[in-house]
This record gives C-alpha cells, structure tokens and sequence, in this order.
C-alpha cells in the first residue's frame, strides 16, 4: 500500500501502516521546494531508518509537512544516542585527558629525579641486607656454619671480581673469620651479616668515591660494616665528630645527631675499611688475616675497570693504598686521619668534601649531599 501526501493542502491525513517505510511524492509539485528537501539529511535519515510500531499510529494524524520531516525527540535523541556508540565503538578505551600530575617523569625537577634515584638504590641496598640475613637465618637452621662467601650479594661485585673469594688466600681468610664467629671466646665485629655491608650497599657501578678506614669499631654495637659510621642511637665517635665538623666547615652542612653514614654509601662513596672484621675490644685482632689481600682487590679492581672515582685517603695507612690506584684514571685527596690525636695536623681545612664535589662536576657526574 502506498502512501499518498497532497502538497496542495496545508495538512495531510495518512493512514498509519507498519510497512509503510518510503515518503514520495505523486502529485506535481513545486521543484525548487522538492530540491531543497531531497538535499536535507533529514528526510533520508527518516527514509534509512525503520519506525517502529508504537510510534505510529495516532501521534502521526494531523501532521503538517513542516512536522513529517522534523525529526521528533525521541528519533532525535535516538540517532544522537547510536552516533555516540558509535563513535565509542571502534575504540579499546577513551583516551584520558592529559595528566599534570609532577610525577610525570617529564615534569620532575632535577632534585625529584634524584629523590627518587636515592630511595631505589636504598631499596637495593635493603634487599641486600635482608638476602644476608635470610642465608644466615637458613644456615643456623640446619646447624651448618657460616660461609663467608655467601654474604656477599651485590651482583656488581661479583661480575667484578668473579673469582676472588675462590682463590686460596681468602679460602683461608674465610676459614680463619668462620671458626672465630663460631667457635671463638669473644664476640666479631660487626654483625656477620653486615660484613660485605660497604659492597652490599654501593654497588660497583655507582662507586663515586672511596673513603678508606683500617679496621672496625671494636665497642658493642658500634660497627656496621662502613668505615666510620655507626648506627643511630649510638653515641658518634672522636674521628667521625671531626668529620662533621670538617664537613660543616667546609660546606656549611648542618651537625647530624646520629653517625649513620648509610646515606653517603647509598649515593656513590665507598666506605671501604682495611680490614672487616675486629674482635669485641682488641683493635687489629684481624689484621695480617687476609683482609688486606682482599680489600686491596677491591681497590685495584676499582682503579682498572672504572674511571674517575675521587679517593680520599686520611692517614698514613690510607695514603699507602694510593700506589694501588691508576692516578691517570683517578683523583687522589689525601689529609692527615680526622682522629683527635692527628686532626689539627692537616685534616681540618683539607676541604675534601667541597673539592670531592668539584671533581664530579666536572666530570659531568652528580655531586654528592653530604648533608646527613
């Protein structure tokens, strides 16, 4: 059945019909009027889309022309809804706005960016720490002794000298330090899972600069594995009160409360001493063990494979590492020892901190924040 529009009436009546799906006009009728109508989209959105059932009927009597090609609200708000799905259709996910959040890598300062250098080589130095302490926890529950080989973690170091714990003198040295922390009258220094504590916690890579000690702290709770520094809440000693005070000299750095140095091996210095272990109470107790042989390893392999680490070396036994180190690779900053007896003798005003600084500076490398 067709449906028939008069164009000479102002109001057309049409019988509803649920087939009936095409206007066209029959009658003759004004060409310009039909012209401008066949180029709106209206009337062919309303041909390609189907009305449906209950749209028809009684809502189309008495519709005027004007009105049959107006889209109602409904088709209207209709064709708008299936616009939007479709727009949404083709994509995974909407593309959220863009972000002004400052940890956005591109909008973080330069000392954000250091922040957060800091806290993931504190992470990795942590972890360190707990891998030593997990082997010791599963050595002890088996009733097996400590393997000294085993507490050194930092992968670094291991690809940097693979086979230096193999080779016989530290097999002996280890012997010699195991039977002492397992069978030996007096307690060991430092704790045995912070022996490796300066490897653990400055990695190979990273190695900035080197502060050299001797051996360590050998009063209860003192040591902690990093040459001068002890833990918070233990009272700092003569040497490292010296430090602070070169240091606030120097570069105006506040007086810490606390004499953990943890800070400065996490950001680049070795804090390497000569020897790693000490009897409770008897200093050089493990001097001429095989420490020396060792830790000297640790100094050539620094000079050979990287470049441009600042050495501080204060004190005669320090200053005799210096034939160890490449010095056309190196810097070497030498002071007399920052103990109470040597200080006044060349140590204060020697300014290692700031010139340390300058070294890295110029060598495009980032400064170290001595402040604690």
């Amino acid at each position: 059945m067709r449906l028939v529009v008069s164009f000479s009436l102002g109001v057309c009546h049409f019988p509803a019909h649920p087939k009936s799906t095409i206007i066209r006009p029959l009658a003759p009728i004004n060409r310009k009027a039909y012209f401008y109508d066949r180029m709106s989209a209206v009337p062919m959105a309303l041909e390609k889309e189907r009305p449906r059932k209950e749209e028809m009927g009684s809502k189309n009597k008495n519709k005027t022309l004007l009105d049959l090609f107006q889209p109602t609200a409904s088709s209207a708000k209709r064709l708008k809804t299936d616009s939007i799905r479709a727009t949404h259709s083709d994509s995974v996910s909407p593309v959220p706005p863009p972000s002004h959040d400052d940890s956005s890598s591109s909008d973080l300062t330069a000392q954000q960016k250091s922040r957060m250098e800091f806290q993931k080589l504190l992470a990795k130095a942590r972890r360190n720490l707990s891998i030593c302490s997990n082997r010791l926890s599963n050595s002890n529950s088996k009733g097996e002794g400590v393997k000294l080989e085993e507490l050194l973690v930092e992968e670094t170091w291991l690809e940097a000298f693979p086979s230096e714990l193999q080779k016989p003198y530290a097999k002996t040295l280890s012997k010699f330090v195991e039977n002492e922390i397992c069978g030996g009258a007096l307690p060991i220094y430092p704790p045995t899972h912070l022996i490796f504590n300066a490897l653990n916690s400055t990695p190979f890579d990273r190695v900035k600069a080197v502060i050299l000690g001797q051996d360590p702290y050998h009063g209860p709770g003192q040591a902690m594995g990093l040459s001068f520094s002890v833990p918070e809440g233990v009272k700092v000693p003569s040497s490292l009160v010296n430090i602070f005070k070169e240091l606030h000299q120097d570069l105006g750095c506040s007086i810490p409360s606390h004499g953990n140095l943890e800070k400065w091996a996490v950001q680049g210095v070795l804090l390497l001493n000569a020897v790693l272990t000490v009897r409770n109470h008897q200093a050089n107790s493990h001097a001429k063990k095989g420490w020396e042989q060792f830790t000297d390893a640790v100094i050539k392999t620094i000079s050979q494979k990287r470049e441009g680490v600042v050495f501080l070396l204060w004190g005669n036994s320090a200053q005799q590492k210096s034939k160890l180190i490449d010095e056309s690779k190196h810097h070497i900053l030498k002071a007399a020892h920052p103990s109470g007896l040597s200080a006044n003798r060349g140590f204060f005003g020697c300014r290692h901190f700031s010139r340390t600084n300058q070294l890295l500076e110029e060598m495009g490398i980032p400064p170290i924040d001595w402040q604690l």
